[in-house]
């Protein structure tokens, strides 16, 4: 299946803004918008990229496109075989846990920081992303936004500390556990148990209580992989 043939929800894109723009910075927009479109699974794992159809689709040459899929590879969401195809990965369960794991020390972190009279005013601005989630999910039943909040939720943390590379960091490695966490976002609930545990997190961190923020984030960081089982079973193509 190529890009072309594939079916989508979305509307047709305008053309990148290539005239007038480096290369690289072509490039780098490209990678962004394939990178959200398989995070998202709209470009699913398995599928089969054209690179003539890519550079069609957003209007650009090919060669943005050849380096928009070399970072994507570097990644590991794509493979490209050479003279042949490009194919979306299949989700790396190995990778996700070793990302996962990565992510976890440096939350861990995070949140022990917070938990302190020095961290307050920033919790106070972490806080309101999660009321405005709440609203989001409860009230307007916007799921693309609130999975943007959930993830504008947790780098507002890392930002507050003063430790946003880091943050860049973990999210250039969370291609495969990013695509469990969609697929598990489909479970009836999930997204209430996610707004839940970030209300825990909060509420600990506002009663200085470190040990409490902290295993707020291991039970809420742990979810996923916890059922990772039954996802695999569920969703089989994916893996």
């Amino acid at each position: 299946m190529t890009l072309s043939s594939a079916p989508t929800a979305f509307a047709r894109p305008a053309p990148l803004p290539a005239a007038g723009l480096k290369r690289t910075s072509t490039s780098h927009q490209l990678h962004e918008l394939l990178r959200g479109r398989i995070i998202s699974l709209e470009l699913p794992p398995g599928m089969q990229l054209s690179r003539n159809d890519l550079a069609a689709f957003y209007g650009v040459s090919q060669t943005p496109v050849r380096d928009a899929l070399q970072m994507l590879e570097k990644e590991g969401l794509v493979i490209v075989f050479p003279q042949s195809r490009t194919e979306v990965t299949r989700i790396d369960l190995a990778q996700a846990r070793e990302t996962q794991f990565l992510r976890m020390s440096l939350e861990l972190e995070v949140v022990r920081a917070l938990a302190c009279e020095a961290g307050q005013a920033a919790v106070a601005q972490v806080e309101r992303i999660v009321q405005l989630q709440d609203t989001a999910l409860n009230v307007d039943g916007d799921m693309d936004r609130f999975g943007h909040l959930d993830r504008q939720f947790h780098q507002a943390m890392f930002e507050a500390v003063g430790v946003p590379d880091l943050w860049m960091l973990v999210q250039s490695r969370s291609g495969h556990i990013d695509r469990l966490r969609k697929l598990n976002l489909m479970d009836p609930g999930k997204a209430a148990t996610i707004l839940a545990a970030h209300q825990e997190i909060i509420a600990h961190m506002k009663a200085f209580d470190v040990a409490g923020a902290q295993d707020a984030v291991r039970r809420h960081l742990s979810g996923t992989l916890a059922k990772v089982d039954d996802i695999r079973r569920v969703h089989t193509q994916y893996f």
